[in-house]
């Protein structure tokens, strides 16, 4: 069964703002001003609604400029080492300059992507039939004299 979405409608235009900005980019690169006003009235009705994003939607976006990064289109990816074996990627706008650096660890989880995160759909288990679900008129009549009962039955 699938789970109900409260605004389905709104994360529905959500999805339409971010692949028009896509779209936008990849026919003609030089429409970065377009997908970012895409990209912005998309953050703007999330913030609006109290919606979240999907991690993977909020990374490809620049949180200062609102641009759609794509690499060697609107941004310069670099992988890079720390102390250790530890790997990052570093992601840069080329519209405002933004770096942003991101955790490249293939045994990294994303909170997300974890099964407690979940939401788990139990089943309930069914009451069965209450005595509050049955009509009231249905209930059987019963006399308080027996002489009455007797009368009605052999008459």
């Amino acid at each position: 069964m699938a789970v109900q979405l409260k605004d389905k409608d709104a994360y529905q235009r959500l999805n339409f703002l971010y692949q028009a900005a896509h779209c936008v980019l990849s026919q003609k690169p030089e429409n970065v001003e377009l997908a970012r006003f895409y990209s912005f009235t998309q953050k703007t009705i999330a913030r609006r609604l109290v919606l979240r994003q999907d991690p993977s939607v909020k990374r490809t976006l620049c949180k200062k400029c609102c641009s759609v990064l794509i690499p060697g289109v609107t941004a310069t990816t670099r992988q890079r080492r720390k102390k250790g074996r530890t790997r990052f990627t570093v992601v840069r706008c080329l519209s405002c300059g933004q770096s942003r650096t991101l955790l490249n660890d293939p045994d990294h989880c994303l909170w997300v992507d974890r099964p407690e995160a979940q939401l788990e759909t139990k089943k309930q288990p069914d009451p069965g039939p209450s005595t509050k679900k049955q009509p009231k008129d249905k209930k059987p009549k019963v006399s308080a004299k027996p002489s009455d009962a007797q009368s009605a039955t052999s008459a």
